[in-house]
């Protein structure tokens, strides 16, 4: 099943609601470090400034566009998974 995720960065608030909710641990929201680059796993000043997604553990469940209570996280593939994702989030 072909499905893509999109999440939009600019409305993310970094609550981490869709991490925590993956049932495959395949989001990753981090800040990195300004000197080192490398990657901080607490989220500084309520900004998360990245969010990973592996496409290679994605199930395309739709868990974490239900878990986003701002609506930034999207998921697009087959028909089966939109309708799944549709009658999820409707109830």
């Amino acid at each position: 099943m072909a499905f893509a995720t999109h999440v939009n960065t600019e409305r993310c608030t970094g609550c981490g609601n869709c991490v925590v909710a993956c049932p495959v641990d395949a989001l990753e929201l981090y800040t990195l470090d300004p000197v080192t680059k490398e990657k901080i796993y607490v989220v500084q000043d309520g900004v998360s400034i990245n969010i990973d997604i592996n496409a290679e553990l994605c199930a395309g469940c739709g868990v974490c566009v239900e878990a986003c209570p701002y609506d930034v996280i999207t998921l697009a593939g087959s028909t089966n998974t939109d309708q799944l994702v549709r009658s999820q989030i409707r109830g």
